[in-house]
């Protein structure tokens, strides 16, 4: 009588293990069999994008783990171009030459992945009511040291007679040098200019400062429009304000939009199924979560290109 029990409850218990094995069957990390680790780092700008997707990408796959830090896009790819360095280096700007070299004298294969557009977004104080509207040529010379534009009355003579305080974020970030490459053509920045590494204290900074202006990547000015204010630029046909709908390669917002990337560091991706997976997983969900951390959604033809590029990666 007693093995007849200890039997039924061998097969009562068999008959939950099964149970179990097949409500868990449709768990996504079961099924792939991914576990590990995916280490991320480089642009404050990306971040918020990339912090989202790892969240995302997290609550389908249990056993992996991702990682992301925001060092900036430079000193990411100081992380990124190393042996063992992170597997993605996010980043504000394209890849420069001599960290393509860096990338070959490192026997490391590099994928370019452009995930979002972005806009620089010119921002002032919220009690700023002279400088809403502003022309191109204007902010240039207002970022400029040789255009000696100290007060904001040298921009214009019915603005008050105040001192011009810029702010921006420093050499580390993707962002200063596009805007200090492609938007100030390589024209010194005023000496007196505030360059930080965190965008949450350039934020605080610009929010306090009634005669401050301030630049950096749309995202961080739409979480914090009860903060801050963002200049209406023209560009020549009107002012125009940055949104996602003007945030374009060929839109209005035009010559203030710019790409902005992760690359992978192809070796990884080969060694490890979860690398791979993850930046499959980017590229296949980059346009719904570009919308849900204010960056403007990369066009069909580019997200179809980059997942082309990752699905030949596989064995």
């Amino acid at each position: 009588m007693k093995l007849v029990k200890k039997l039924g409850m061998v097969l009562m218990l068999a008959a939950v293990m099964v149970v179990a094995a097949a409500c868990g069957g449709d768990s996504k990390d079961n099924a792939d069999g991914l576990e590990g680790s995916v280490v991320i780092d480089g642009s404050g700008t990306v971040f918020p994008f990339m912090a989202k997707m790892g969240e995302n990408y997290m609550g389908e796959q249990e056993n992996v783990s991702v990682e992301v830090s925001r060092a900036g896009t430079s000193a990411g790819f100081k992380k990124f171009l190393v042996e063992n360095g992170t597997d993605f280096n996010n980043a504000s700007r394209s890849i420069k030459d001599e960290e393509k070299a860096e990338a070959e004298k490192q026997g490391i294969e590099v994928q370019e992945l452009k995930v979002a557009l972005d806009g620089i977004t010119i921002v002032i104080n919220k009690d700023n009511d002279w400088a809403k509207e502003l022309t191109k040529q204007e902010i240039i010379d207002i970022f400029t040291a040789s255009k000696g534009k100290k007060n904001w009355s040298d921009v214009r003579p019915d603005f008050p007679n105040e001192p011009i305080k810029t702010y921006g974020p420093n050499e580390n970030h993707g962002t200063y040098e596009f805007f200090y490459e492609k938007i100030l053509e390589e024209q010194a920045l005023p000496e007196k200019i505030n360059l930080q590494q965190d965008y949450s204290t350039l934020v605080d900074l610009v929010s306090k400062d009634k005669n401050a202006i301030g630049f950096f990547g749309f995202g961080y000015y739409d979480n914090n429009k009860d903060k801050l204010s963002a200049v209406n630029v023209d560009f020549g046909q009107g002012p125009v304000e940055p949104s996602l709908d003007t945030i374009k390669e060929d839109g209005d917002y035009a010559e203030f939009t710019r790409p902005v990337f992760t690359y992978l560091n192809v070796n990884h991706a080969k060694e490890k199924p979860q690398v791979l997976d993850y930046a499959i997983y980017t590229m296949e969900n980059a346009q719904e979560v570009a919308k849900e951390t204010g960056f403007a959604p990369l066009s069909d033809e580019d997200k179809q290109a980059a997942l082309d590029a990752l699905n030949g990666l596989k064995k």
